[in-house]
């Protein structure tokens, strides 16, 4: 895993949401070699820990990185008081594992669910028209990035869990109607991981392909604290995998959950 550390400015910031933000830095060498599915880890004024955001964006030609992020404790609270033109310090490309992209003319389903929607942004741009992305909320208020998905040209479901606004109930729900008028060659999900086993779960019984990519607490980001053990199975054998360096994104067919 290569990476890079420094100080890097903030171009801009965004309110997108209640305690949701959006933030484009500007990190060339990040940029540059950056991939799908992976984060970044960031040093708060005063937490010892740093804290793990998946990429939103990468933009290599412009040298700049998207992150979304929701104010989740003292640490993102402090995180979101930076503005534009700040520095913030930054490990990244972090992640040994990011999503497998296949030709863009093959068709996907990307499900995101919450603050797991932010990384789905840059899969959905590299299939355009050929995906379907389903993004589900708790309601209207926590809704995010929906012109951001339609602006790919990808097909748009959004559900929330009250009925506030789309369609009422959960993301495992619209996925099984989906496959009920087409077959994806591949199916990615980020998020909670009831949601993510129920992906699974019907990605399995359909015998369609299922990246997930997982959201476990991390110490250092690197592989080296062993925090973010994950279970993992293959050949019938079962193995502690790491989150940070073996993943973040494991085939589904290998994830206990």
């Amino acid at each position: 895993m290569k990476y890079t550390q420094g100080l890097y400015p903030i171009v801009e910031k965004k309110s997108i949401a209640a305690e949701i933000y959006d933030l484009t830095v500007f990190c060339p060498e990040i940029a540059k070699t950056a991939v799908c599915g992976q984060f970044v880890n960031i040093k708060v004024d005063g937490f010892m820990l740093r804290r793990p955001i998946s990429l939103c964006g990468i933009d290599a030609e412009k040298g700049t990185i998207r992150i979304v992020f929701q104010v989740r404790g003292n640490g993102t609270k402090e995180l979101s008081n930076l503005c534009k033109g700040q520095l913030i310090d930054m490990v990244a490309p972090l992640g040994g594992r990011g999503f497998t992209l296949l030709d863009n003319d093959k068709r996907t389903v990307i499900i995101g669910g919450g603050i797991g929607n932010p990384p789905m942004l840059p899969i959905a741009k590299h299939y355009g028209k050929n995906a379907t992305v389903i993004s589900g909320f708790r309601n209207a208020a926590a809704v995010i990035l929906q012109e951001d998905f339609a602006e790919t040209g990808a097909r748009t479901v959004l559900c929330t869990d009250d009925g506030s606004v789309g369609k009422k109930g959960f993301v495992t729900a619209v996925l099984s109607e989906e496959l009920n008028t087409m077959k994806p060659d591949i199916i990615y999900a980020c998020g909670p991981s009831v949601m993510l086993k129920g992906v699974v779960d019907i990605a399995r019984a359909a015998d369609i392909r299922c990246e997930v990519s997982l959201e476990e607490r991390m110490g250092c980001g690197v592989g080296a604290c062993l925090v973010c053990a994950c279970r993992t199975v293959k050949d019938g054998e079962e193995f502690y995998k790491h989150v940070c360096k073996d993943g973040p994104v494991f085939s589904g067919e290998e994830v206990l959950f």
